[in-house]
């Protein structure tokens, strides 16, 4: 009696026969399954499970690695298109700029807030629950019609943003990088409400700004050549302090302190396991920070307890 024969199949497609394993799992696999290895053949499930085994490539700051900065693309083209929308309907400035208190007279005009104010006014801004201004108010710029200035302010901004921030965006990740900005955004806001709530500001200063603040760190913190860093910043400044004399001093050093404080934690965490918690902690710490100053703020304004 002749022995009876042992057929193999593919563990993935029982109809075929096949005589070669997986070398990790050692399952039978047909021709269409294997995948080439560095010894032997491999199926599709082991390839992908070591793909995620393999460990993703880091920054020197923790963020992923990517070739294109798409965060900085997509925020220039958000102030381009906020600038479109701003010639199109120019009411958007008064909408959505950052304001800590106004008044909207009768005839839809905008004044400058004050305690006492007739009945046929009303009040607006963050003070009267528009937080949104907090943000939005760094997406706008100033219209063409505010001079010479006015449309050399959003090209100034994205100008920098393009030089600066492609550059900040490939060192920390695209989502350090897009909370560093925002944050900074927010911390510029925060500061004028602070200090003068009374006056509408708006543009991306306070966010680049913050950008600023993260470049000359991460510099340091890389051991790079601080003379042509220098440089750089000196000339970054020096538009940003000549641009304040048409904008918001304030907001500009709102975005520098808040994104220095930011650019020090992904600077110095400790380069282990608690790494991302102790920036993701600093990001949130001083949210939590400028959403409690803007709420005591608007606590005074508005009178309440």
């Amino acid at each position: 009696m002749e022995p009876e024969s042992t057929v193999t199949t593919c563990y993935r497609h029982p109809t075929v026969e096949s005589h070669v394993r997986c070398t990790r799992c050692e399952r039978y696999i047909c021709p269409h399954c294997m995948r080439e290895a560095a010894v032997g053949h491999q199926c599709p499930d082991c390839v992908r499970e070591g793909a995620r085994s393999v460990r993703q490539a880091r920054t020197a700051f923790g963020g992923r690695i990517t070739a294109v900065p798409l965060v900085t693309y997509v925020l220039i083209g958000l102030n381009v298109l906020a600038y479109v929308g701003e010639l199109v309907r120019p009411a958007i400035v008064d909408r959505f700029e950052m304001l800590g208190v106004g008044l909207v007279g009768p005839d839809g005009g905008h004044y400058v807030w004050q305690a006492a104010y007739p009945a046929a006014f009303h009040a607006e801004g963050v003070a009267e629950g528009e937080w949104y201004r907090l943000l939005t108010g760094a997406f706008l710029h100033l219209p063409p019609t505010e001079g010479t200035f006015g449309i050399l302010h959003i090209v100034m901004n994205m100008v920098s943003l393009w030089n600066i921030g492609r550059v900040v965006e490939l060192q920390l990740g695209r989502l350090r990088y897009l909370a560093l900005y925002l944050l900074s955004a927010l911390g510029g806001s925060v500061l004028v409400l602070l200090i003068a709530p009374t006056e509408a500001t708006l543009g991306a200063s306070g966010a680049i700004f913050g950008l600023g603040a993260a470049y000359y760190v991460m510099a340091r913190r890389l051991g790079a050549d601080m003379a042509q860093v220098n440089r750089f910043m000196a000339g970054l400044l020096l538009w940003l302090v000549i641009s304040a004399l048409q904008t918001s001093w304030q907001g500009h050093l709102g975005g520098l302190l808040a994104g220095a404080v930011v650019a020090l934690a992904y600077a110095y965490a400790p380069r282990d396991g608690r790494r991302a918690l102790v920036q993701a902690g600093t990001c949130a710490v001083l949210l939590v920070i400028l959403l409690v100053s803007t709420w005591a703020k608007v606590t005074e304004l508005t009178g309440t307890q």
